[in-house]
């Protein structure tokens, strides 16, 4: 805006004295002009003192320039009441159309962005109303993952595997350590705290032990374990649980969203080490050999560097919450990063499950079986014609459901209730998440060449 102020009368308001007055010139002399800027009491401050001086003036002196002069002061002074009036007018104009400029349009006041002088973490509008945003770490009360690692902390244990060896001195049997991994504290009742875990991490064991967050070690005992799908549940006592760990939806799990795996790599010596990364994949279909056979996971796939040691560990989303416990990665030369953990969804009804029956009870048929894809192509050929896929029942248990249905050693099971099944994996997966303990499936096999269908009634593994 431009400066209004008075800045046109700097000439001197001082005129020359009469000999015959009793004045010092040299002192009128000192008057200076007025300076740019001066205001109004300061203008009429001078013209004031002036005027005192110039009265002075005119009583000793006829000189009648004075009456001319006196006159010019007048208007000068009238000049610049108007003058300053004008500013001081155009200034509250000027004031009241900015404050509705600024109303009617949102400009922020005091020059910032983001619309909030009280912080400064930025608002970011979704560009559309349908999408959902999963939170990061920067959330809006600002928790940072050391806030995240400080509250989950505590709940992250270490799992020693002690196993009974023979001592090549003295040949007395010892406790000594096979195997260490990690666990998370996911409940607590009146007596114990609940810890889950990879069924690997204490398959095997005489003696489990359990570090806590103070450095304490404590004796675990089992409470149920899976290998099929790698869980265990151990519980110490309750006196050593003081909090427990919160536990997140994994389906709402999407593909770049941040997480932080903590575990135990290598041991106690490296405990509650802190790794953070993205969601890489959420439904990786992983296969596995495990001491029930071979089975496939689904799992979460993750670039934070999981390690021998992690197993069993959380993987925290950002909001704090387990999504995944951590089980395994592919460990090859020139690969990184490819971590995986069981999703909590899954978790949880498998904890809950052992802790109330001490195993998972599970569909059973009674048979042992192989892929036919495993067998030699020439074998393959004369023994099963052009068959490529499905499961050859390598032997029926007595008594058992597929024993009373009539299955035989060397019959070739390629579908069940209508649907193919290429594989003992697939056959396993359909009766474990489709079939209840005590259901009847139809089973679609070959035998001779001939393709034949018949009705097993299952019991519980």
């Amino acid at each position: 805006m431009e400066d209004f102020t008075n800045k046109n009368h700097d000439e001197s308001f001082d005129k020359p004295i009469d000999n015959d007055q009793n004045v010092d010139q040299n002192a009128m002399n000192k008057t200076t002009k007025q300076s740019d800027g001066n205001d109004l009491q300061t203008n009429e401050e001078h013209a004031n003192s002036q005027e005192t001086v110039r009265h002075s003036s005119t009583n000793t002196s006829s000189d009648p320039n004075d009456h001319l002069n006196e006159d010019r002061n007048k208007k000068k002074r009238k000049f610049n009441v108007k003058t300053i009036g004008s500013n001081l007018l155009v200034g509250i104009i000027s004031s009241v159309l900015t404050v509705g400029l600024v109303s009617y349009f949102g400009f922020p006041a005091n020059g910032n962005d983001d619309g909030d002088t009280t912080s400064d973490a930025k608002v970011v509008q979704p560009v559309s109303k349908d999408a959902v945003y999963t939170s990061t770490f920067t959330k809006a009360d600002q928790a940072t993952i050391a806030d995240i690692v400080e509250e989950m902390s505590p709940t992250i244990v270490g799992v020693i595997n002690l196993q009974k060896m023979q001592s090549q001195f003295n040949l007395q049997s010892e406790s000594v350590q096979t195997g260490s991994g990690s666990g998370v504290i996911f409940k607590k009742d009146d007596k114990y705290g609940y810890i889950i875990t990879n069924n690997h991490v204490i398959e095997g064991a005489n003696e489990i032990q359990v570090s806590l967050y103070s450095g304490e070690k404590v004796k675990a005992e089992v409470v149920g374990a899976d290998a099929l799908t790698d869980l265990a549940v151990l519980k110490i006592d309750g006196k050593y649980v003081n909090e427990v760990a919160s536990f997140g939806d994994s389906s709402q799990l999407r593909t770049g969203d941040e997480v932080i795996a903590i575990g135990n790599p290598l041991g106690e010596e490296f405990s509650r080490t802190v790794t953070q990364g993205i969601v890489s994949a959420t439904e990786r279909s992983i296969a596995v050999n495990t001491s029930a056979g071979e089975w496939e996971i689904t799992a979460i796939q993750t670039d934070a560097a999981i390690n021998p040691g992690n197993s069993g560990g959380a993987l925290i989303n950002a909001n704090g919450e387990v999504i995944g416990i951590n089980s395994l990665k592919i460990a090859e030369d020139g690969l990184e990063g490819l971590g995986f953990a069981i999703p909590s969804n899954d978790v949880i009804p498998i904890a809950e499950e052992l802790i109330n029956n001490g195993e998972i009870k599970r569909p059973y048929l009674g048979i042992q079986m192989y892929d036919v894809s495993n067998i030699v192509q020439f074998y393959r050929q004369s023994m099963f014609g052009n068959l490529e896929n499905g499961i050859v029942v390598a032997a029926v248990e007595p008594d058992s459901p597929a024993a009373k249905a009539g299955l035989k050693v060397n019959d070739v099971i390629v579908g069940i209730d209508g649907n193919e099944i290429k594989n003992v994996t697939e056959l396993r997966k359909y009766l474990y998440s489709k079939v209840t303990p005590g259901d009847s499936v139809k089973v679609d096999f070959y035998r001779d060449g001939n393709k034949q269908t018949v009705t097993v009634e299952t019991t519980s593994s």
